[in-house]
């Protein structure tokens, strides 16, 4: 499970360091609590240097963290763990986190996770209050860093004022984050990050699949993505895809490959999907190599107006 020392990258001001690419685990578990066919997905990432896994406590409604837990169980394999806090507006104490914080913790069968995020920073309780909160989970040695999900500049800007006063670095802020969603650099919230030590970490960074080459408007995407990304969404996108295929070529990779990468060179964590071992591979292609800095300016200049679900 060594992964190269290029293809690590640190957490913000944390001794934390993840893959460069992660893996995303919303859906892991939807086919029942243990989902037995993540199993040879779950070794294929770590074997081919993917070894930050993403997940939540309302992702499948806890499965997904016993779905994780199961197979880092039956392989003796332990990757770098971030998990989230959901603050439901029931959840009007601190103390609530703590809880919330065990029982995941139960669910991915481990004594404490790397890093523990608030997952959105949603009223009643304050944004400094649930920061708190993550700066508590710390100290009982629960966690080793926390961030934020979800959060805007202004309130990357209080979380981490708050956690500074604890003496506690914000290590992250997890956002929707892609060629077709770039709003999180246009609106300057990657600067701001930036100046403040905190690590992007880019969720949804293929477009829920548009982004690889795999649906145009005759051959669309079914299920709920059908109603996200109708025709003209994907009309829209075909300039973006072909963008990325030629430069893919000059690279030997594919459309999807480079648009993980395109998510490093702006420099954030992707966290794709992966369903099966293949899709594991082909997320791990993006690992290793570097667009250069006229490709990078040449799919900024292919990415559409920001418009709808994309």
């Amino acid at each position: 499970m060594a992964v190269r020392a290029e293809n690590l990258v640190t957490l913000g001001a944390t001794e934390v360091q993840v893959s460069r690419v992660g893996v995303g685990t919303n859906s892991w578990g939807a086919r029942g609590e243990r989902d037995p066919g993540k199993a040879a997905t779950f070794r294929e990432l770590l074997d081919a240097g993917i070894t930050f896994f993403d997940t939540a406590e309302i992702y499948t409604a806890g499965a997904s963290e016993r779905t994780v837990g199961e197979c880092m169980r039956a392989s003796g394999r332990v990757p770098t763990i971030l998990t989230k806090f959901f603050p439901f507006p029931w959840r009007l104490g601190k103390e609530r986190m703590a809880s919330a914080l065990k029982r995941s913790l139960a669910r991915l069968q481990v004594q404490g996770v790397d890093v523990y995020l608030l997952h959105f920073p949603l009223p009643p309780v304050s944004l400094e209050t649930w920061m708190d909160g993550l700066a508590d989970m710390v100290q009982a040695g629960l966690t080793r860093a926390v961030g934020v999900s979800n959060c805007g500049a202004g309130q990357v800007r209080r979380a981490h004022a708050a956690l500074k006063a604890r003496g506690v670095p914000l290590a992250c802020n997890e956002v929707q984050f892609s060629l077709l969603r770039p709003a999180a650099e246009r609106d300057g919230l990657l600067n701001v990050c930036r100046d403040l030590g905190v690590t992007i970490i880019a969720y949804r960074p293929l477009a829920q699949g548009m982004l690889t080459g795999k649906y145009s408007p005759r051959t669309p995407p079914t299920g709920v993505r059908a109603a996200l990304y109708g025709k003209q969404t994907l009309r829209r996108i075909q300039p973006l895809v072909a963008a990325l295929r030629v430069v893919g070529e000059r690279h030997g990779k594919t459309p999807g490959q480079v648009a993980l990468n395109w998510v490093i060179c702006k420099g954030a964590i992707p966290i794709p999907g992966a369903k099966d071992p293949r899709q594991a591979a082909e997320n791990a292609g993006a690992l290793g190599w570097r667009l250069g800095s006229a490709e990078v300016d040449e799919l900024d200049a292919a990415s559409p107006a920001e418009q709808g679900p994309t």
